[in-house]
């Protein structure tokens, strides 16, 4: 079987939606209609050891259909977007080969865009520049470093999201290290994307995308998400990490070291996914290319699937 095409020219499947949307539900009926692999774009499904705090497929749903870019790195080792554009890429070609149709399923914006649009991450690393400015953040506050990007790059300081201070640190550091802002650097090192990406958003309403998400952080609880997290910590992962500063894990590390009550632990484990939700549905909607699907009111994720595969065929026909 050949794989997906759209207009003669090669094209892959992205599923996108804020986290409880119900991707991962839906992307494995579709996968089978669609003779299809799956390229998860999470920025955190990447890591072992971290499968209930990242809602990773199970052991039996990756055996039904293969799934790349899970468990690919352990939680101290470096990752990032432009890494994994580079080689989701290389990835998305070799299914190809193969005749395989491809589907990305992730709720990391910056991922998504890396793979489908390219992503320049700029030169790298240089610890001793990120630890200074890790002290002026702990010092001078966030205010500080936003003020210093908007006179060096007032595009990225425009469009960063002031919820990640290490994105704030990283253009500094590219700055920092070549004198010019990642966001021109961005524009002048777009690479060839030899594929047309078909985005398909799941859209919940608010309330019954709360309840879910609220549900979500229930079961993982339930499931072992603290037991994990110690086992993590165990194994000689520092809470600090960069894999694990992130929701669910930062709620649980900040109890486990006495900052604050279970009971607490849980309302903020739940503030911030839903925080998390809108952050996510705010990036997504911006991006025109996605066409959004009602996956709210009891919908199955056949029917769903059932309808992305019915916009594809209208799509090739047109």
């Amino acid at each position: 079987m050949a794989s997906l095409t759209i207009g003669g020219r090669n094209a892959i499947i992205v599923l996108v939606g804020a986290t409880a949307t119900g991707k991962t539900a839906v992307s494995l009926p579709l996968a089978r209609m669609m003779d299809a692999e799956i390229i998860s774009a999470d920025s955190r499904q990447v890591y072992r050891f971290m499968d209930i705090g990242t809602a990773k497929p199970t052991k039996e749903e990756r055996a039904a259909v293969p799934h790349h870019f899970v468990d690919i790195r352990d939680p101290d080792e470096e990752y990032n977007a432009g890494i994994f554009g580079d080689e989701a890429r290389a990835a998305v070609g070799d299914i190809m080969a193969r005749g395989k149709t491809v589907i990305v399923v992730g709720g990391s914006g910056l991922y998504v865009q890396s793979l489908v649009d390219g992503f320049f991450d700029g030169p790298p690393a240089d610890p001793e520049f990120r630890e200074r400015a890790e002290e002026r953040l702990a010092r001078e506050g966030l205010g500080v470093l936003l003020e210093e990007l908007g006179r060096v790059d007032p595009i990225t300081r425009a469009r960063i999201d002031v919820t990640k201070p290490r994105r704030v640190i990283r253009a500094l550091e590219v700055f920092h290290a070549t004198g010019s802002p990642i966001s021109a650097l961005q524009l002048e090192r777009k690479v060839e994307i030899p594929f047309t990406p078909l985005l398909f958003g799941l859209g919940v309403e608010k309330g019954e995308l709360y309840r879910r998400i609220e549900e979500r952080c229930d079961r993982m609880l339930d499931g072992g998400l603290e037991e994990e997290a110690a086992a993590l910590e165990a194994r000689g992962y520092a809470p600090g990490l960069n894999a694990l500063n992130t929701v669910g894990y930062a709620e649980v590390f900040a109890c486990r070291r006495g900052e604050i009550p279970r009971e607490e632990m849980v309302r903020l484990f739940k503030q911030n996914s839903r925080r998390y939700a809108k952050r996510q549905g705010t990036w997504f909607r911006k991006d025109v290319r996605v066409q959004w699907i009602d996956a709210g009111g009891g919908r199955s994720a056949v029917a769903i699937a059932d309808e992305i595969v019915g916009r594809l065929r209208r799509e090739n026909r047109s």
